[in-house]
């Protein structure tokens, strides 16, 4: 079925605003799947606060030229899809690669990760990083550990001098 030139442009207009847009953008072959595994690739993708798109790549191509994406070029060929993301590419990454581990017909063809084009297997690489959340707990951990241990210094002082003047205690009772 031909679209019509209005519907095109409203194609290019959302591609233009969400994928174009985005700093963190993985573009995937999709070919094969079956709709109920599509189903399930795009609420994984909404799970991490992603969008998910299957993309017309005459008119995906107009919509990123100019940017990051237009790199990738040849990777808009064939069934494609988009998955994007305005906040976690790690957890955006890890999600498709687990996809991708049980459902073997999707394969990466590149992406961008905050504005730099990326080749397929650096996806993969992106997934194994850990996560925004574990990165913050980890810095929090390092931040907080000099004074705990400070703290637990302090406090050891007073319990020694109180178990010394036990002893003291006890060995003039006995």
């Amino acid at each position: 079925m031909a679209l019509s030139r209005a519907v095109k442009e409203d194609l290019v207009q959302k591609y233009g605003d969400g994928m174009a847009s985005a700093p963190h953008v993985f573009v995937m072959g999709v070919s094969g799947i079956t709709v109920a595994e599509v189903d399930d690739l795009r609420r994984r993708v909404r799970e991490q606060g992603g969008q998910y798109l299957v993309v017309k790549n005459r008119l995906a191509k107009i919509a990123v030229e100019g940017g990051a994406l237009s790199e990738l070029g040849s990777a808009f060929e064939g069934p494609t899809s988009v998955a994007y993301s305005e906040t976690d590419a790690v957890a955006l990454a890890k999600a498709l690669t687990e996809f991708a581990k049980e459902v073997p017909k999707v394969e990466f063809k590149g992406g961008v990760l905050d504005g730099q084009a990326i080749e397929a297997d650096q996806v993969q690489a992106i997934a194994s990083l850990p996560s925004r959340e574990d990165l913050i707990a980890k810095l929090l951990f390092l931040l907080q550990s000099p004074t705990t241990r400070f703290v637990r210094g302090l406090a050891a002082i007073p319990q020694q001098f109180v178990s010394v003047l036990h002893q003291i205690g006890q060995e003039k009772n006995d």
